[in-house]
Parts: C-alpha cells; sequence; structure tokens
C-alpha cells in the first residue's frame, strides 16, 4: 500500500511540475507582452539622438519625435512609459538580452547584424544619408565615385554608419576617423576646415552644423542618397507579440498623421524626414 501511495504521489507530481511547466512556457512565448499588459507599464531604453531622442542637460528631461510618439502611441494602448535607462549603440542590445528593459524606445536603423540579435518596429520615418563636401568645392558634382581613391579623404566615426559606407561604396579612400563617441559636427567640422574632402551625413545634423557655424559644406550637384533607414523601435528577438502589439498602434500615428505633426514641431519642417508611404497611397503615381 506504501508503495502504490508512493507511486500515486509521484505521478501527481509530475503531472504538476508539467501543468507549472507548461503554464511557464505559455507565458515566456508572450515576452515581455506578458508582463508589460500585466503591470501597464512599458520600460525603455533608449539612446539620446536628437530630434528624436533629447535629454536636457540641466533637468534630464525627455522630449523629441520619438519621446512624443512612444508616449502617445503607449497612453492609446492604456500603458505608461517608464523611461528606465539610457544607453550607448553599443550596449542597447545587451540590455535587452538581459531583460533590463522591454524595448529600445529611440530611433534604432536596422541592419543584418542588428536583425540577428534583435527585432524591429515598423519606421515612424526615413533617414536618408548624403554625401557632403566643401561649400563650393565642385569635384564630385558630376560622378561621386571618383572619390574612391587614395587621393581623397573621408571623414567618419568610427562603428558608425559615415564609416561603414565610405568602407562599402569609397573601399580604396583614405579615411580621417574620430572615436565612436564623437559629435557629428566633428566629422562635418572636419570637411569644413579641409582635413577631409567628403563625409556623409543626415541632412538635419548639417542643418544645424550650418546654424550654428555660419554653414561651410554643401551636397554635390544633384546627390541622391546613398543609403536610407527606417527609424524604428527595437525589441528582444522573439518578442512578438509586444512588437507587433506596438506595430499596431505606431501604425495608426503614421496613418493619422501624427508624425508628420511631431517631425514639424522638432525640426521646424514636415520635410525633414522621409515618410512612410500611407497604404492607400502606395503604387500611386
Amino acid at each position: 500500500m506504501a508503495k502504490f501511495s508512493t507511486f500515486i504521489l509521484l505521478g501527481l507530481t509530475v503531472v504538476t511540475l508539467g501543468a507549472c511547466q507548461e503554464q511557464r512556457s505559455s507565458t515566456n512565448d508572450l515576452g515581455s507582452y506578458a508582463t508589460v499588459s500585466k503591470t501597464g507599464v512599458l520600460n525603455c531604453g533608449y539612446v539620446s539622438y536628437p530630434p528624436a531622442l533629447v535629454k536636457d542637460p540641466e533637468t534630464g528631461a525627455l522630449s523629441g519625435i520619438f519621446y512624443d510618439a512612444v508616449e502617445t502611441a503607449s497612453k492609446n494602448l492604456g500603458w505608461k512609459v517608464n523611461w528606465k535607462e539610457e544607453v550607448q549603440w553599443g550596449t542597447m542590445i545587451e540590455g535587452l538580452k538581459a531583460n533590463r528593459y522591454d524595448a529600445i524606445c529611440s530611433p534604432v536603423w536596422s541592419n543584418s547584424a542588428r536583425w540577428a540579435q534583435a527585432d524591429f518596429s515598423t519606421p515612424l520615418y526615413f533617414s536618408g544619408v548624403f554625401p557632403y563636401v566643401k561649400e563650393g568645392d565642385r569635384r564630385f558634382d558630376s560622378d561621386l565615385a571618383i572619390a574612391n581613391s587614395p587621393s581623397y579623404k573621408i571623414s567618419t566615426i568610427d562603428g558608425d554608419t559615415s564609416e561603414a559606407i565610405a568602407t562599402q561604396l569609397f573601399p580604396k579612400a583614405s579615411l580621417v576617423s574620430l572615436p565612436q563617441l564623437s559629435d557629428y559636427s566633428q566629422i562635418i567640422l572636419a570637411v569644413r576646415d579641409g582635413k577631409a574632402d567628403l563625409t556623409f551625413a543626415e541632412p538635419y545634423f548639417v542643418a544645424q552644423f550650418s546654424n550654428s557655424n555660419g554653414g561651410g559644406v554643401e551636397a554635390p550637384l544633384n546627390s541622391k542618397p546613398l543609403r536610407v533607414f527606417g527609424n524604428s523601435m527595437m525589441f528582444r528577438k522573439g518578442d512578438d507579440a509586444l512588437r507587433s502589439t506596438m506595430d499596431g498602434a505606431l501604425a495608426e500615428l503614421v496613418n493619422d498623421g501624427t508624425v508628420t505633426k511631431l517631425v514639424e514641431k522638432h525640426t521646424g519642417s514636415a520635410n525633414t524626414y522621409l515618410p512612410v508611404a500611407r497604404p492607400y497611397e502606395e503604387g500611386r503615381k
């Protein structure tokens, strides 16, 4: 009888453990969404990246296009946002993996290396990266490809998109490299001061530099963006429930014109960035 009772007890234990494991697996399948939906709080990591995410150095107050968009989208979902941790580009994915926050809520440009480790929301808008030369320099107007020569110097930031474009499109050019944490104004300044022949940047940062320094650089004639990147939130790899929920909330802000208004509010122009085509506009000529 004792042995029979022991077998029954063991059987119940196995069934109970199996049920608990199944419940845990079901919760884990929902990833951060299970926690966020329960607590009503989205914990965000963020990188200070004006004008999308701006941190006041005196008060610590946050503002910007992405700040307003994430706050609005979360409010529409019935959530609050906890801007939990300021992070750096090189460590933001590790923080996601370590569950220090639910998402990176400042803009991240997706690429193959990042897709291998994380997932991304629908973009709020697109950034074009253009070539810039010293004001009055006409050497590259007819053919930018001539910059692919050791005779020309390109100003870049280590590990930045500027470096990636230079090494991929102009591998023979000489690089004037700046440390990873350098401000974007420094690569533009290098061109203006004649230390480099060209660099690659977003028009917003060039406009900010020109306003503060009286100009000094310009894009070659008929320039087109060398790269175009979507500005997206970033999520833990496989955290599909949370990502798809935010996708819907962010798409609503794109489609109702909120994002366009936020871009104009924070940059002074609705045309600072390339907009996401609304569903009814796609394919229209």
